[in-house]
């Protein structure tokens, strides 16, 4: 089955027993964003250097410790990374600035823009590296896009955990594809011409830019001058539904939490989502707000995802593995099931493990 995305290359750096690690990078740019960052030590430093907004799900320990490594990476680039999250984000990220001395800040930091995703709007403050991380307002915006650039837009939709926990969607912005069907019905001819109209495209250009191209009337080819290259380009592209990314994590199974999640995430083509208990355990699952297997297939019933890699599987089941959850999950039909590795961060090490020279002096 050919990969689904044109410009979205999606990384999930961590294991099913693992803090939960979406690293979705951006193809054409070589830029990335990150959804959530719980236990991130094991990351390369150019993998922290290339992100440029981070999406926090919540404020839980395995969600957000991380924090401080993205700061720890990027606080002295002049760039200003995005971070977005729950309402209380922002606090948050001010006590994380207020835990360390910043008295060798420099002119050519970058900065921190933090916007608490709330149920109307989206309010930001900017913390300032030259300023040692100092608060500025930011303002506030409303509608459901929460990121957007020409290769992609982030969306969230607001579930409980019993805190508000944000649900993500990344969408994949369109591309330039055209349909060899509508060329032929409007007599339109393949040339280098092409060429200046994808231009266009890429520039987000067209709309009232004119163009050139041969056109077949009858037995012959003539050069026709188009006044709106967008009114062309609508007339012969191929319609197609763009390609999307679906990050749900500790979401208890409620009503409220289930039509959410239908209206975010309906026919996504990626779904990654937690599944934190087995079947037998359910009532755990719902003392915990999180989801067993059997309410995950409820969830992909109603989804109807084309790939789905379940992660987030509680420590507890360690000794029985990864395939104790996935022999429990009941897949739509045409979806197709994407297996991690139990660990993927590194153990930590032993103290006989260490080579260490600090024996000789207490020999």
């Amino acid at each position: 089955m050919p990969r689904p995305f044109r410009y979205l290359e999606p990384t999930f750096f961590a294991g099913l027993f693992d803090d939960p690690l979406l690293l979705v990078r951006i193809r054409p740019t070589g830029r990335a964003l990150l959804f959530d960052c719980g236990k991130v030590h094991h990351l390369a430093k150019r993998v922290f250097t290339s992100i440029d907004a981070v999406f926090i799900s919540h404020a839980h320990m395995d969600h957000f410790m991380g924090m401080d490594s993205v700061i720890r990476h990027s606080h002295a680039s002049p760039r200003t990374v995005q971070v977005f999250g729950p309402p209380g984000i922002s606090a948050r990220m001010a006590n994380k600035f207020a835990c360390y001395d910043w008295n060798l800040a420099d002119s050519y930091w970058g900065n921190f823009r933090v916007t608490e995703v709330g149920d109307a709007a989206q309010e930001s403050t900017l913390y300032l590296g030259p300023k040692a991380f100092g608060a500025q307002p930011d303002g506030f915006r409303t509608g459901a896009e929460l990121y957007t650039n020409r290769f992609l837009t982030v969306a969230a939709a607001r579930c409980e955990h019993r805190i508000p926990v944000l649900a993500y969607k990344v969408t994949e912005g369109e591309a330039f594809v055209l349909d060899e069907r509508l060329m032929a019905l409007e007599g339109v001819v393949k040339g280098d011409w092409l060429r200046d109209l994808e231009r266009l495209f890429r520039d987000g250009a067209m709309e009232g830019a004119p163009i050139a191209y041969p056109r077949q009337v009858g037995d012959c080819v003539e050069e026709y001058r188009e006044p709106d290259a967008a009114a062309l380009y609508r007339r012969i592209k191929r319609d197609e539904a763009p390609a999307s990314i679906g990050y749900v994590t500790d979401v208890g199974f409620s009503q409220e939490n289930m039509e959410s999640l239908v209206g975010l995430l309906r026919g996504v083509d990626l779904l990654v989502c937690e599944c934190a208990f087995l079947a037998a355990d359910r009532e755990k699952a719902a003392i915990s707000r999180h989801l067993c297997t059997t309410e995950l297939n409820m969830v992909l019933d109603r989804l109807r995802p084309h790939f789905v890699l379940p992660m987030h599987l509680s420590k507890s089941y360690q000794a029985l593995g990864g395939e104790a959850l996935y022999r429990e999950l009941e897949l739509p039909e045409g979806a197709t099931l994407l297996r991690i590795p139990d660990r993927l961060t590194p153990r930590p090490i032993l103290e006989s493990e260490v080579p260490n020279p600090l024996k000789k002096v207490t020999a």
